[in-house]
């Protein structure tokens, strides 16, 4: 896992290019590398996990194609075996430029893994950017009077001397809406992040931004003892191809099932749990049970609570852009923690979007809606608990949807913000109804939807910032593309139990006899920070920070700690304070 980072312009150069490496350290503490021509310049920061040797040193140049690339191709073996060499190196990122130089972008449909990539073509005097299939690893880019600069995180893009780039007011609105900035936009005016599954070509001043990755999802017509048995025989592929490394490998076992069916098909594993000092809700005691009933090689690590104080100032950082899911300290953390031990943890990330592991899979979403409850969402206070509860109950379709993950209604933004920040008629479901498909099975359509927007752009963006910033390479197999696209073709009604409100039916069928007795049964635990709590402690936090958001002319209304998502608007007054 590394940083990247390049330009295409009449002022690139090296020393430009290094230096928006070097914002990027944390993602490669173990070595540089920068490659230049005129008007072109890439550079890289390595996290040496496959081939430590100098033979894999990056910018790598193979033919016309110059490639720094972030990530792990699991079956680069195989891969390696079809093509003629010549070979300098025994990992990954060799066989990627070499399959660039003889397919291009075509090459793409046979990888197996996560990544990010620039690649500029010498002969054709063109690049390609390239964002795994999932989003598991980032990419921004910036488009330039006479170019093109790229980069895996925001921070490398402000080294460019371009002055202070403006604040894209929609994209505000955007995070109290989702508690992140959904791709393509950022932050900033001008600044864009390529979507997961996606390729960016420049050449000559154009660019094309295509879709690669076009899974089914019609449901084939298996049994559900087939389905099962698939199930099995994919993952007994799939996971222990993610412990492809030449660095100590663990698992973070937690005690649900997702880390504990990766840990199952591992060969006695390490594994790591994480708990906090005085947390009410612990999971090390279930964790342990499955350890020691897998004979995994376990080892708990404990961390005090989170200071309030440290995590708001040190989330702006880690971020470069508002980012609302408290649960990141508690990540930043675990990854901390972890990386004492070792360089690479799996984790059981996407579990709960293609198992169906989420209430919203199972509880009817916009069914309560009815004439009376609508008329309520429009009378009552915007921020009052019943009024928030009414614009939920209100809400069908799409809007319900995206009403049942969480964050500010658009009644609540609009109650909030300042009128200048505010955008008459604001289609604040834009980036959902991107891959919102009425013709799909509701199941489907819900995990069709997790999957390309939330899970790529919240919650694998948490997990990269968090790990990467203690130069921690996390990997999710339960995301392996191959895995996402068996699941997204199973009988819906293998998958969920309505009337009992239960999902993950098939791994429960799966996992039940591998693991302890009871273990399934055991409460769900997140590790989102007691906000709450904090601010009826300390009022006067959130009232700071309000009052700088309403004289920076941001909110035209104060709210009290018993706001619900009083945490987004924390994390809003810490970004513009650190950045604005």
């Amino acid at each position: 896992m590394c940083g990247i980072a390049g330009i295409v312009s009449s002022r690139a150069s090296v020393e430009l290019a290094r230096s928006m490496a070097r914002r990027l350290q944390h993602r490669g503490p173990d070595g540089e590398g920068t490659w230049g021509e005129p008007g072109v310049a890439l550079a890289h920061r390595r996290l040496a996990i496959l081939d430590l040797s100098e033979g894999a040193h990056q910018p790598m140049v193979f033919g016309s194609q110059v490639l720094t690339y972030n990530g792990e191709i699991y079956n680069h073996q195989q891969l390696r075996a079809g093509l003629p060499g010549p070979w300098h190196s025994s990992g990954d990122t060799e066989v990627l430029v070499h399959l660039l130089q003889t397919q291009g972008k075509a090459c793409l449909e046979g990888l197996v893994g996560m990544f990010a990539f620039g690649a500029w073509d010498t002969r054709e005097r063109s690049l390609l950017l390239a964002r795994d299939r999932l989003g598991i690893k980032p990419l921004y880019y910036q488009l330039l009077p006479d170019g093109i600069a790229f980069a895996s995180e925001l921070k490398a893009l402000l080294v460019l001397g371009l002055g202070q780039p403006h604040i894209d007011h929609s994209a505000v609105r955007d995070f109290l809406f989702h508690g992140y900035v959904p791709a393509p936009k950022s932050i900033y005016q001008g600044i864009a992040k390529l979507p997961a599954g996606h390729t960016l070509t420049w050449k000559e001043g154009r660019i094309r931004i295509e879709r690669y990755w076009h899974p089914s999802t019609a449901i084939v017509a298996r049994g559900a003892h087939e389905t099962v048995q698939g199930l099995d025989a994919l993952l007994s592929t799939v996971v222990p191809q993610h412990t492809l490394s030449d660095v100590p490998v663990g698992v973070f076992l937690s005690g649900g099932i997702d880390s504990a069916l990766t840990t199952y098909y591992l060969d006695k594993p390490r594994t790591y749990t994480l708990g906090f000092d005085g947390a009410a809700r612990s999971e090390v005691a279930a964790a342990r049970r499955v350890a020691e009933h897998l004979h995994t090689e376990h080892l708990d690590m404990t961390a005090p609570l989170a200071d309030f104080a440290e995590a708001l100032e040190k989330m702006p950082a880690l971020f470069d852009e508002p980012f609302g899911d408290s649960a990141a300290w508690s990540n930043y953390l675990i990854a901390q923690l972890a990386r004492r031990e070792v360089t690479v943890a799996l984790s059981g990330e996407g579990g709960d979007e293609i198992f169906c592991g989420y209430p919203r899979y199972w509880s009817s979403i916009g069914a309560r809606s009815s004439s009376f409850n609508r008329s309520l969402a429009r009378y009552l206070p915007p921020l009052s608990r019943l009024g928030v509860s009414m614009q939920r109950r209100a809400a069908v379709g799409l809007p319900a949807y995206a009403s049942a993950l969480g964050g500010m209604t658009a009644q609540q933004i609009d109650f909030l913000l300042a009128k200048s920040w505010q955008e008459p008629q604001y289609d604040h479901l834009w980036f959902y109804r991107q891959y919102w498909q009425e013709d799909m099975h509701p199941l489907v359509q819900l995990r069709w939807l997790d999957l390309n927007t939330d899970l790529s752009e919240g919650l694998l963006t948490k997990v990269d910032r968090t790990s990467m910033a203690h130069s921690l390479e996390v990997r999710p197999p339960l995301l392996d593309h191959r895995l996402v696209e068996y699941m997204l073709s199973v009988d819906p009604r293998v998958l969920v139990d309505q009337p009992r409100r239960r999902g993950k039916l098939l791994v429960r069928q799966l996992m039940e006899p591998r693991l302890p007795p009871g273990h399934l049964q055991q409460p769900k635990s997140g590790f989102g920070l007691p906000v709450h709590r904090w601010l009826q402690q300390q009022p006067q936090i959130l009232h700071q920070a309000v009052r700088r958001l309403m004289d920076r002319g941001v909110l035209q209304r104060a709210v009290g700690p018993e706001f619900r998502r009083a945490w987004y608007l924390l994390v809003l007054d810490r970004w513009f304070t650190a950045f604005a």
